[in-house]
């Protein structure tokens, strides 16, 4: 599996906006936002979470929700507000939303096959 990075927009509620060069990262659940990105957007956390990273250390972060725009799609996400030295991350939950999936044989996003059963 190789490493997948997408641009974006993102938008808050005062209508700030910022470019974000996101990691496509199926398995982060939510997206997370840059410490500089979501204070430019006067994001507020509404809640917070704690998070298993890959080596199982747990930390905890607030969340919060804005409107990300990608190539392929826009809508509201949840999206955890990042600290100092935390990246972007593109999450399943922000994918799903947006009825996308990535392709882990060309790395590419596509249109989820969508069900409504």
């Amino acid at each position: 599996m190789g490493i997948t990075y997408l641009d974006g927009e993102v938008k808050g509620p005062t209508g700030n906006t910022a470019s974000v060069h996101f990691l496509v990262d199926s398995g982060a659940t939510y997206s997370l936002l840059a410490k500089s990105t979501w204070q430019a957007l006067e994001l507020q956390p509404k809640r917070s979470a704690s998070f298993s990273l890959a080596d199982g250390t747990q930390i905890e972060r607030k969340i919060s929700e804005c409107h990300v725009t990608l190539p392929q799609g826009e809508g509201y996400t949840p999206v955890i507000l990042g600290e100092e030295g935390d990246e972007p991350l593109l999450g399943a939950v922000t994918l799903e939303i947006l009825g996308l999936v990535l392709n882990p044989f060309n790395r590419t996003l596509q249109p989820m096959r969508m069900m409504l059963v």
